[in-house]
């Protein structure tokens, strides 16, 4: 199986593995790092992509809260020395839990301690999970520890809720759940430069179709481009001010910045709060007037200390 395995750090054996998709990295999932990282051994977080839904049901694959690399990079800040990406194919997921245990818990990584969420399953038609594991370790040689769901004051936190959150806009819900803003990330593309004649130059990123995208509307966050973070104003939707129809657009303008150049350059765009609806105004003039208070608020909000 080992073709089928993307490594990020040096690859570990012998040691504990945390096991999980973990789509962004979110407090349950950080919980489940913290908890792995307490047997002391080096840790590596065993992962998969793409999300399983793409082989069990494909029209009903959910939208990823942080790409591959994000994810691995969240996955390396909060304690993985080294993350094994599995390639989740109709092959692999017809292993059974032995299958699975065998060959890439034990003969890939060796593996000493297995830290998983209480509803993880695995192996052919979800049959394995935390009491197989727990039944089958002492013969395999690891322990097993399963993590509590951990609860917010907003529900249960998954992946799944900090999706309907951010569909609904409700980017400062995802903020507390992921303990970082939702980003979203991709090239800054030419669009109809109508920002930059009205003295609003936003840039245009192209999204991938599969990112989870807020709802259509003005939020405050920031735009980071190379080195570069600045507080930003970002517009979510299709422009209905002007005429003509075009697609939904991901813009931000960096604010009081008219003097970049930004083209095909790789940016990130992170959401911090929702400050209004998209709406249609009656013409330019009251459309600038909403932007310049959007703006003042954007700056007041991104200024607050401890959230830059």
């Amino acid at each position: 199986m080992s073709r089928d395995i993307k490594w990020f750090g040096e690859p570990i054996t012998g040691g504990t593995v945390a096991i999980g998709i973990f789509d962004g990295v979110h407090i349950g999932h950080q919980e489940i790092l913290s908890i792995a990282n307490e047997f002391g051994d080096s840790l590596t977080v065993l992962t998969f992509d793409p999300h399983p839904t793409s082989v069990f049901a494909p029209d009903r694959t959910p939208t990823k809260l942080l790409n591959l690399e994000d994810r691995v990079h969240q996955l390396m800040l909060h304690g993985a020395e080294a993350v094994a990406v599995m390639e989740f194919t109709a092959e692999f997921a017809a292993l059974s839990p032995d299958q699975f245990i065998k060959e890439i818990l034990v003969d890939m990584l060796n593996a000493k301690h297995v830290v998983i969420g209480t509803n993880f399953t695995f192996g052919a038609k979800a049959a394995g999970d935390v009491n197989y594991l727990n039944a089958v370790s002492e013969k395999y040689g690891f322990t097993v520890t399963d993590v509590e769901l951990v609860e917010h004051e907003h529900g249960i936190v998954s992946s799944t809720r900090i999706r309907k959150h951010l569909l609904n806009g409700g980017v400062e819900i995802a903020r507390e759940l992921l303990t970082r803003p939702h980003q979203l990330t991709g090239p800054v593309i030419h669009g109809e430069a109508r920002g930059r004649e009205i003295g609003y130059p936003t840039a245009n990123i192209e999204v991938s179709p599969n990112s989870t995208i807020p709802s259509d509307g003005v939020y405050a966050g920031w735009l980071t481009v190379g080195l570069n973070r600045w507080p930003a104003a970002i517009s979510i939707g299709t422009n209905p001010t002007f005429a003509g129809v075009r697609g939904r657009q991901v813009e931000a303008y960096a604010l009081d910045r008219d003097d970049l150049d930004l083209y095909d350059q790789e940016a990130i765009i992170e959401f911090g709060w929702r400050l209004r609806d998209t709406l249609k105004f009656a013409g330019l003039e009251e459309l600038l007037i909403q932007m310049k208070k959007d703006c003042d608020k954007a700056r007041d909000l991104t200024s607050l200390r401890g959230l830059e």
